[in-house]
């Protein structure tokens, strides 16, 4: 079974969501994930001063979510890009 998700762990990309616990679109876009099974880590920025500017050097925005699916640099919940990039067929 350990192979079968270290599978599944290769297939995937890394993602991560840049979030604030108040901003409706980073929960959308979590349980959307949750829904879809994609492992993810969280990022909450507004306790995280670094990864905040590190959000804004990365994709040129202040809002959230960011979203960083295998380097690839998503702004907002973004439902077709996400989907593109981790082949979630809808």
């Amino acid at each position: 079974m350990s192979n079968i998700k270290a599978m599944r762990k290769d297939k995937q990309p890394r993602v991560i969501v840049f979030s604030t616990p108040t901003c409706s679109y980073c929960n959308m876009a979590k349980r959307y994930f949750r829904q879809n099974n994609v492992r993810f880590r969280d990022v909450d920025v507004s306790k995280d001063p670094a990864a905040a500017r590190d959000i804004v050097r990365r994709s040129g925005q202040m809002g959230v979510p960011v979203i960083d699916i295998g380097g690839k640099i998503i702004v907002g919940f973004d439902k077709p890009k996400i989907n593109n990039l981790l082949g979630i067929k809808n």
